[in-house]
């Protein structure tokens, strides 16, 4: 018996670039809330933004933010997984000087910035409706990190062999759009993310539903029975998919509900 749906964001719940959840969906996952399901927002975003995008339902569905790296649900922290703060400052050291990337430094409460560009800035500030910091110094920060994020503006194919080589040994990594690569601590993945939830509500692999589209979401897909992978996907993450899908919500109301 189904019993928690999990939904990546951008590519899959959010289609060609759209920056916010359409309206009809609140409706679908009130209708899965009064049926007993669990909904989840699986994403690299922060806590703080997926509370934002889905904000007529926040209170009713759980959350996998920063790639698994934090987990709650109504309130409560299921699970929060820190890095080391030195190797986080080794990190963003080198990645300042990478032409084109810019860093995202993520803690609970806040995303912490320090743009080289305005067209940066504007892209975190105003599009993806981040809560974001801007510091002076990424030393500044007050709270523990959970996830550093490079956003290269060229296109993060120019830039992920290296940064997989050089820190990917030291903590996960995964890229997690065409911009974007995500470091975490060492094991932390959208799959340690959805086994919380697993563990927390006491349900199997096959009382679950995961949808995807990118490698972020490969370990997720893994530890579902029911895995959904968007017809656009790269051929290799499509084999991690039992299913294939066009639209989330449409399918959610043709095989859930």
């Amino acid at each position: 018996m189904i019993k928690l749906i999990a939904s990546d964001l951008d590519g899959t719940l959010l289609l060609n670039g759209a920056q916010r959840v359409d309206v009809s969906m609140f409706n679908t996952i009130r209708e899965l809330t009064k049926k007993g399901y669990v909904f989840a927002a699986a994403s690299g975003r922060h806590i703080v933004s997926l509370y934002r995008l889905f904000e007529p339902v926040c209170e009713d569905i759980a959350y996998i933010s920063e790639n698994g790296g934090l987990v709650k649900y109504k309130g409560t922290t299921i699970s929060k997984t820190i890095m080391d703060n030195d190797l986080v400052m080794d990190i963003i050291k080198d990645v300042y000087e990478i032409p084109n990337c810019e860093l995202l430094v993520s803690g609970e409460n806040s995303a912490y910035i320090k743009p080289k560009t305005e067209e940066y800035l504007y892209r975190m500030t105003k599009i993806v409706n981040y809560k974001t910091t801007v510091v002076k110094d990424f030393s500044d920060i007050p709270e523990e990190i959970v996830k550093v994020s490079v956003c290269d503006l060229s296109g993060i194919k120019h830039s992920k062999d290296y940064l997989i080589k050089q820190w990917g040994d030291k903590c996960a990594a995964t890229v997690s759009g065409a911009l974007y690569l995500d470091f975490m601590a060492k094991g932390v993945s959208k799959g340690t993310g959805i086994e919380s939830l697993q563990n927390y509500f006491g349900i199997s692999p096959k009382d679950c539903v995961a949808f995807g589209d990118n490698y972020n979401d490969i370990p997720m897909l893994d530890k579902v029975y029911y895995s959904y992978v968007m017809e656009q996907a790269d051929d290799k993450v499509k084999e991690h998919g039992k299913y294939r899908c066009s639209r989330v919500e449409e399918t959610i109301k043709n095989k859930f509900l």
